[in-house]
């Protein structure tokens, strides 16, 4: 049985279900990288299991967060399913205070260390079997996850309200709300990207995010392609889950010299291209709480999205954003050219107002602070299972 600390200080906690961190793309990644620093930094032990080929194998710690790799196999059915086992096991011999296991799939492990006395958290970032990627079977299997991810851990997590609207009047039972969270940046001038791709400024649309097919980029590169002038859509992102899809979409735009693709981009030229795009664009049809539309909200950008509830969540129309109809490519291809036809005026009252709303409501300090809050309420509750 764990001995838990004295006042719930210091925590000993761990994240399982994560490809790793430093996070290089994927918003769970993200996610779990801003939380696990900022908890580091308050005194908690905090430990991060990470994927061999996502995390480079010498890297032990990262800004205080230990970061322990435990193996896997790299395929699209086994790799989570196969390291939230083996990170599972490893942690049953381990004095965390809390497992927190991020994603439907791994919630499935979230009984083991429960029953060796650890408190044990689920955090449900999407609807993972609505993925256009997983077959019958794989789809079967995330659906009952849904229920895993409710009764197996100590408290359960949606990082938006859709997503707890949506267990809630399914299970009937309550779950807690803590959303994804964003840096407010200092905007950032052009200079890389002039350098290295003619970028000069408010002459391109933006999309950042991993190339998959639920994100719909092919609707976005099919819409923008219909339009005409000179500004240029950059793709950036890549499709290290996706088996080809980046080759798939490169293909849909052969000898369109106005779309360009960057690849992953991180540092300064991913402030840069967030700072300087004259409007971000998103087609996706499953999110959760999209970090990449956070963060070009907190970089004062214009954004357009498709209208699904998580979109809906974190852009009110003609006040800090736009959105279309999301089952309409068509609407899409209006929405971004009558996006082109406003004034720039429009377009930066949107991207301000989007920056403030923002910084009101998601800041990753006060998301660390309601995820502490929840691990010491739960370590000071004496229920079954401690």
């Amino acid at each position: 049985m764990n001995t838990h600390p004295p006042n719930g200080l210091p925590l000993k906690i761990a994240f399982v279900g994560q490809k790793g961190i430093p996070a290089t793309f994927g918003g769970i990644e993200f996610h779990v990288d801003e939380l696990s620093r900022r908890l580091a930094r308050r005194g908690h032990r905090v430990s991060v299991y990470v994927r061999p080929w996502y995390t480079p194998g010498n890297l032990t710690a990262y800004e205080g967060v230990e970061l322990v790799h435990t193996p896997t196999i790299r395929s699209k059915h086994l790799d989570a399913f196969l390291h939230s086992f083996t990170s599972s096991i490893h942690a049953l011999s381990q004095d965390y205070d809390i497992v927190h296991y991020h994603a439907l799939g791994p919630s499935f492990f979230s009984w083991m260390p429960r029953l060796c006395g650890h408190k044990c958290v689920v955090t449900i970032h999407a609807l993972d079997w609505q993925r256009p990627k997983w077959g019958l079977g794989a789809r079967a299997f995330l659906k009952m996850t849904e229920r895993t991810a409710l009764y197996l851990p100590h408290a359960t997590v949606a990082v938006s309200h859709a997503l707890q609207a949506h267990f809630e009047d399914k299970y009937g039972r309550p779950i807690h709300y803590i959303p994804n969270g964003v840096n407010i940046p200092t905007l950032t001038p052009a200079h890389l990207i002039s350098e290295q791709y003619g970028l000069l400024g408010q002459d391109y649309v933006l999309y950042l995010g991993r190339l998959v097919p639920e994100k719909r980029v092919d609707w976005l590169i099919e819409a923008f392609c219909r339009t005409t002038g000179p500004l240029r859509l950059v793709i950036a992102g890549d499709d290290q889950d996706a088996q080809g899809h980046t080759h798939y979409l490169q293909e849909r735009v052969a000898g369109d010299q106005r779309v360009l693709f960057t690849g992953t981009v991180g540092g300064q030229l991913k402030e840069e291209l967030l700072s300087n795009a004259l409007c971000y664009a998103t087609a996706s049809g499953v999110e959760g709480l999209p970090i990449a539309v956070l963060e070009a909200m907190a970089h004062a950008r214009c954004c357009l999205a498709s209208d699904i509830p998580p979109h809906r969540e974190i852009i009110e129309p003609g006040r800090d954003g736009l959105l279309f109809a999301e089952s309409s490519c068509e609407a899409l291809c209006g929405a971004l050219e009558h996006l082109f036809d406003q004034s720039s005026d429009y377009r930066q009252a949107l991207g301000q107002e989007a920056r403030r709303q923002v910084e009101k409501r998601y800041s990753w300090e006060s998301i660390a602070d309601t995820m502490e809050a929840l691990y010491i309420g739960l370590l000071a509750d004496p229920g079954p299972g401690t």
